[in-house]
């Protein structure tokens, strides 16, 4: 079975969290991707959605539904969205598509994460997938200078630009123990706009795609 196939499984379990007459929060992503096309059978069940990025946006409107603005929309009951990488705490790092800056923001507006994923994903200690930092243009050469500091090989994503005009650095070479911790300082480094380290506001639920079918995490 493909990753693929794995994604999709996924994506099609997540529908059965999704409630009559709510809007829903969608992230970003190859996985999302496929949660998209499922929703939009039973998106006459639904008011709208919010999307964490342009792409999406662009995505759920050629699947007609509804999108919607997220302060219009006010509280959220259920976000689903991927992961680069996520632990047995469900802590992730997320934005290997960029837009981790509003995930994080409509994720953080949500009463119930759901977090859709391949096996691959999981791991014991994140770190290996590179971590994304959005960073204020500015600011870039400052913050590189201090993620080097604590240990990682910062590398600017060549000719991106997020959906908030900002930069992505990568970060290379660390080993998160503490995700919280981490993601806590690195926010407190001044032209850091978002840390990719979602662990003050992990998943909720997990659901994770398998050869031998899905494999449900509760947080």
């Amino acid at each position: 079975m493909s990753s693929d196939d794995m994604k999709k499984r996924a994506a099609e379990a997540a529908l059965g969290y999704v409630e009559d007459d709510i809007i829903i929060g969608v992230g970003t992503g190859s996985t999302v991707n496929y949660f998209i096309d499922a929703l939009s059978r039973i998106k006459h069940r639904i008011e709208g959605a919010v999307p964490s990025s342009e792409a999406t946006a662009q995505r759920l409107r050629a699947c007609k539904i509804p999108v919607l603005d997220l302060n219009a929309a006010g509280p959220l009951p259920l976000y689903v969205d991927g992961a680069d990488e996520i632990n047995c705490y469900l802590q992730m790092i997320k934005g290997g598509g960029g837009a981790l800056t509003r995930e994080k923001i409509v994720a953080a507006a949500s009463e119930r994460f759901v977090c859709i994923a391949d096996q691959s994903k999981l791991v014991d200690v994140l770190g290996v997938f590179p971590l994304p930092i959005e960073v204020i243009p500015m600011a870039r050469s400052y913050v590189g200078r201090e993620l080097l500091k604590r240990g990682g090989q910062p590398v600017l994503r060549d000719n991106f630009i997020t959906d908030n005009g900002n930069l992505i650095l990568d970060v290379y070479n660390l080993v998160i123990m503490e995700p919280l911790k981490l993601e806590a300082e690195l926010n407190n480094i001044a032209g850091v706009v978002t840390v990719g380290l979602f662990a003050q506001r992990p998943a909720d639920v997990l659901l994770l795609g398998t050869v031998d079918g899905i494999r449900t995490i509760q947080g």
